[in-house]
Protein backbone atom coordinates (compact mmCIF):
# COMPACT_ATOMS: atom_id res chain seq x y z
CA UNK A 1 0.00 0.00 0.00
CA UNK A 2 1.11 3.55 -0.88
CA UNK A 3 0.76 6.07 1.62
CA UNK A 4 1.44 9.95 1.00
CA UNK A 5 2.93 11.67 4.40
CA UNK A 6 0.40 14.66 4.89
CA UNK A 7 3.05 16.64 6.47
CA UNK A 8 6.11 16.39 3.01
CA UNK A 9 4.05 14.69 0.45
CA UNK A 10 6.66 12.09 0.11
CA UNK A 11 4.98 8.82 -1.29
CA UNK A 12 5.62 6.00 1.29
CA UNK A 13 5.31 2.40 0.80
CA UNK A 14 3.37 1.15 3.94
CA UNK A 15 3.28 -2.85 5.11
CA UNK A 16 2.54 -3.96 8.61
CA UNK A 17 5.10 -2.41 10.89
CA UNK A 18 6.10 -4.27 14.29
CA UNK A 19 3.80 -4.79 16.77
CA UNK A 20 3.51 -1.33 19.44
CA UNK A 21 4.98 0.52 16.61
CA UNK A 22 3.04 3.00 13.67
CA UNK A 23 3.92 3.47 10.02
CA UNK A 24 6.13 6.37 9.67
CA UNK A 25 7.32 8.49 6.20
CA UNK A 26 10.56 7.34 5.19
CA UNK A 27 11.50 11.05 4.21
CA UNK A 28 10.39 12.80 7.21
CA UNK A 29 9.56 10.48 9.98
CA UNK A 30 6.09 11.66 10.60
CA UNK A 31 3.51 9.29 11.71
CA UNK A 32 1.64 7.81 9.21
CA UNK A 33 -2.34 7.85 8.14
CA UNK A 34 -3.16 4.14 9.03
CA UNK A 35 -6.17 3.06 7.14
CA UNK A 36 -6.07 -1.00 6.39
CA UNK A 37 -8.80 -3.85 5.43
CA UNK A 38 -9.30 -6.64 7.50
CA UNK A 39 -10.97 -10.09 7.00
CA UNK A 40 -11.65 -13.17 9.32
CA UNK A 41 -7.82 -14.24 8.64
CA UNK A 42 -6.10 -10.74 9.57
CA UNK A 43 -8.05 -9.18 11.98
CA UNK A 44 -6.96 -10.04 15.03
CA UNK A 45 -3.53 -9.19 14.02
CA UNK A 46 -4.54 -5.50 12.42
CA UNK A 47 -6.09 -5.11 16.46
CA UNK A 48 -3.44 -5.97 18.37
CA UNK A 49 -0.89 -4.05 15.97
CA UNK A 50 -2.05 -0.85 17.33
CA UNK A 51 -2.79 1.03 21.09
CA UNK A 52 -6.22 2.66 19.60
CA UNK A 53 -7.93 0.90 16.60
CA UNK A 54 -11.17 1.69 15.22
CA UNK A 55 -12.90 -1.22 13.33
CA UNK A 56 -15.39 0.30 10.28
CA UNK A 57 -17.88 -2.56 10.04
CA UNK A 58 -19.17 -1.42 6.09
CA UNK A 59 -20.76 -2.96 3.19
CA UNK A 60 -20.72 -1.63 -0.45
CA UNK A 61 -24.36 -1.07 -0.58
CA UNK A 62 -24.26 1.06 2.04
CA UNK A 63 -24.87 4.26 1.52
CA UNK A 64 -24.18 5.46 5.00
CA UNK A 65 -20.88 3.39 5.07
CA UNK A 66 -20.08 5.58 1.78
CA UNK A 67 -20.67 9.06 3.49
CA UNK A 68 -18.50 7.99 6.57
CA UNK A 69 -15.44 6.40 5.04
CA UNK A 70 -13.97 9.56 4.25
CA UNK A 71 -14.80 10.85 7.85
CA UNK A 72 -12.68 7.79 8.94
CA UNK A 73 -9.69 8.63 6.60
CA UNK A 74 -9.64 12.36 7.92
CA UNK A 75 -9.57 11.24 11.32
CA UNK A 76 -6.46 8.98 10.31
CA UNK A 77 -4.69 11.25 8.96
CA UNK A 78 -5.68 13.81 11.86
CA UNK A 79 -4.63 11.39 14.77
CA UNK A 80 -1.82 9.63 12.51
CA UNK A 81 0.45 7.78 15.12
CA UNK A 82 -2.55 8.14 17.51
CA UNK A 83 -5.43 5.96 15.76
CA UNK A 84 -5.76 2.96 13.04
CA UNK A 85 -8.85 2.59 11.58
CA UNK A 86 -9.81 -1.34 9.98
CA UNK A 87 -12.02 -1.67 7.91
CA UNK A 88 -14.25 -5.21 7.77
CA UNK A 89 -16.54 -5.78 4.92
CA UNK A 90 -19.10 -6.74 7.00
CA UNK A 91 -20.88 -8.99 3.63
CA UNK A 92 -17.85 -10.63 2.57
CA UNK A 93 -17.11 -11.43 6.68
CA UNK A 94 -20.28 -12.52 8.46
CA UNK A 95 -18.79 -14.33 11.25
CA UNK A 96 -16.45 -11.70 12.23
CA UNK A 97 -19.00 -9.73 12.18
CA UNK A 98 -21.55 -11.50 14.36
CA UNK A 99 -19.10 -11.90 16.87
CA UNK A 100 -18.89 -8.43 17.71
CA UNK A 101 -23.11 -8.03 17.16
CA UNK A 102 -23.12 -6.30 14.31
CA UNK A 103 -26.83 -5.79 13.36
CA UNK A 104 -26.93 -2.51 11.42
CA UNK A 105 -24.24 -0.63 9.20
CA UNK A 106 -21.87 0.88 9.82
CA UNK A 107 -20.88 -0.06 13.18
CA UNK A 108 -18.02 1.08 14.76
CA UNK A 109 -16.14 -0.95 17.29
CA UNK A 110 -13.21 0.86 19.31
CA UNK A 111 -10.23 -1.24 20.89
CA UNK A 112 -8.41 -0.13 23.01
CA UNK A 113 -5.18 -2.41 23.62
CA UNK A 114 -6.85 -5.48 21.89
CA UNK A 115 -10.05 -5.13 23.34
CA UNK A 116 -13.23 -3.43 22.40
CA UNK A 117 -13.52 -0.68 24.84
CA UNK A 118 -17.23 0.92 22.78
CA UNK A 119 -19.25 0.52 20.01
CA UNK A 120 -21.16 2.94 17.82
CA UNK A 121 -23.94 2.39 15.00
CA UNK A 122 -24.80 4.73 12.47
CA UNK A 123 -23.05 7.55 10.36
CA UNK A 124 -22.24 9.89 12.69
CA UNK A 125 -21.07 14.00 11.61
CA UNK A 126 -17.05 14.02 12.02
CA UNK A 127 -17.85 16.61 15.29
CA UNK A 128 -19.59 14.04 16.91
CA UNK A 129 -16.95 10.85 16.40
CA UNK A 130 -14.50 13.24 17.26
CA UNK A 131 -16.60 13.97 20.59
CA UNK A 132 -16.34 10.40 21.21
CA UNK A 133 -12.66 9.46 20.65
CA UNK A 134 -11.59 12.64 22.38
CA UNK A 135 -10.98 10.53 25.79
CA UNK A 136 -9.49 7.75 24.43
CA UNK A 137 -6.91 9.90 22.02
CA UNK A 138 -6.51 11.95 25.40
CA UNK A 139 -5.08 8.88 27.56
CA UNK A 140 -2.23 8.64 23.76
Amino acid sequence: MVVTCPKCGAKNRVGTPPPGQVPVCGACKASLPWVVEADEESFAQEVAGAALVLVDFWAPWCGPCRLLSPVLEELAREHAGKLKVVKVNADENPRLAGQYGVMSLPTLVLFQNGHPAATWVGASPRRVLEERLRPYLERR
